[in-house]
């Protein structure tokens, strides 16, 4: 638990929380996380010229990265490469989607403690070791990490999560898709939509090499220079890298989630909604402070926090005999 949570000493840490009832969990143990940055306070400068002019292509403030994460469960939900593509491609008439059980979030700030830096993103896939285990503790249940194309998650998964089987954000791949249809179509046209849907499906149906080959072939056949040869090339990269998280042929016929949308979602509910409005301009105390509070709430254990807030200040109190704490935050 934080400090910050507890008492002005910070108190002893509660004990675990329980996990949920197996008969209320899922096939699958998924973890997500993504990138969020909240607006800081500039520091104030030296000298008696407190508000600069600032210089060229110099913004009012700066941004320090949040790392969300999730955990949660869901059942498996087998589908095939066409279906994936009709639903992309807005289909009437969709299949009834399994909804994700006892769904945690939480977020850290990268912060410097006692003179020593703590990285939020090695920080927040601390956090989500600990429930495995207790989700867990025979480590039967597959697992799966679902994450974009950012190479320092994928580090960081692989050091916690190393046995688990890593899946790059559908949602991330389509929006490198997209970037590349411009390269030889107008935004928004039908044949920029026939161009993704086409090496979607290819990718879907587990042929990325004859993406990669294709893409490139495509600027070279087509003599590509400037700014669209460079963003060509760049999707080429960007999928060639997450090659071994793209057996999307493999996630599909096994059940796996191949989206994120529920980190994306933490993302806007956790961070965005509250620490990114007009005017709001954040220290890291604070904003790790107020993203605590936040996933508090999200995660509906409002009434447990406080009743371990009140344990904790009894005990500062009246001595070491006062009741129990019940909530850990850290999980």
């Amino acid at each position: 638990m934080p400090v910050w949570l507890g008492t002005r000493g910070g108190g002893p840490a509660p004990p675990p929380r329980p996990p949920p009832p197996p008969a209320e969990e899922g096939e699958r143990l998924v973890f997500t996380a993504d990138g969020k940055g909240v607006p800081m306070r500039r520091p104030a400068p030296p000298g008696p010229r407190r508000h600069p002019r600032r210089g060229k292509g110099e913004k009012a403030n700066k941004k320090q990265m949040a790392y969300v994460g999730a955990v949660y469960t869901i059942d498996r939900f087998a589908r095939t490469a066409e279906q994936v593509v009709q639903e992309l491609r807005g289909a009437e008439v969709r299949p009834a989607r399994p909804r994700p059980c006892h769904k945690h979030v939480g977020a850290e700030m990268t912060r410097v403690v006692e003179g020593q830096t703590h990285n939020g993103r090695g920080a927040r896939f601390a956090h989500r070791a600990a429930p495995r285990q207790r989700r867990d503790p025979s480590g039967a249940q597959p697992t799966v990490g679902l994450f974009d194309g950012a190479r320092a998650l994928w580090e960081e998964w692989l050091n916690w999560f190393i046995d688990t089987v890593g899946i790059l954000d559908l949602c991330h791949v389509l929006e490198r898709l997209w970037a590349a249809s411009h390269c030889f179509h107008a935004e928004k046209s039908r044949a920029a939509e026939a161009f993704v849907t086409a090496w979607l499906r290819m990718l879907l149906e587990g042929k990325v090499g004859g993406v990669i080959s294709g893409l490139r072939q495509r600027k070279t056949k087509h003599g590509l220079r400037g700014s669209k040869a460079e963003a060509l090339t760049q999707v080429a990269n960007y999928l060639d890298n997450n090659r071994d998280f793209r057996r999307y042929d493999e996630y599909l016929a096994a059940g796996d989630p191949i989206g994120s949308g529920v980190a994306e979602g933490a993302c806007r509910h956790l961070v965005k909604d509250r620490l990114e409005q007009t005017g709001r301009r954040w220290g890291v105390a604070g904003a790790q402070a107020m993203l605590h509070v936040r996933a508090t709430y999200l995660n509906g254990e409002w009434e447990a926090f406080w009743e371990h807030r009140m344990a904790q200040e009894q005990r500062q109190l009246y001595g070491p005999k006062a009741a129990e704490p019940t909530f850990d935050m850290a999980v």
